[in-house]
């Protein structure tokens, strides 16, 4: 299994009325987490995959609330991929507070995708070869 952690200062424009996280703000949390998960490899960015005529959409997107994150709150997103990617590769995440309270689970099921024929492919050799060593 494969985990990062990133931490993050949540930002007054990401909160509603009530200085609470706007839950769709959730999501693009995900989305920092796991563009920096891949970089933390060393070897792979989005940009890379890209490169390489292969694109990753988000196929699912599942996220569970449990408590609220507010205004100026620094969180703790953790992100794992428990298994090697095939044609999809499946991301869950767990977030925190500085209590350490879980406050929010998720999970994003992304697809390697070839740019051009838009079908489903198998994901970049180099990429499978920098996850090895977690699994």
């Amino acid at each position: 299994m494969f985990t990062y952690e990133l931490k993050i200062r949540t930002r007054y424009c990401e909160t509603d009325k009530m200085g609470v996280i706007y839950h769709a703000n959730y999501i693009n949390y995900y989305e920092i987490a796991r563009t920096e998960m891949l970089r933390s490899t060393g070897v792979y960015s989005y940009t890379e995959i890209e490169s390489e005529g292969i694109i990753m959409p988000v196929t699912e997107i599942q996220s569970s609330y449990l408590l609220p994150a507010y205004y100026d709150e620094n969180l703790t997103i953790r992100v794992s991929i428990k298994e090697m990617p095939t044609a999809r590769m499946t991301f869950y995440y767990e977030i925190f507070n500085e209590k350490q309270e879980l406050l929010n689970t998720g999970k994003a099921v992304l697809v390697f995708v070839n740019a051009q024929s838009g079908r489903p492919c198998r994901p970049p050799q180099k990429l499978i070869d920098c996850l090895k060593p977690y699994f």
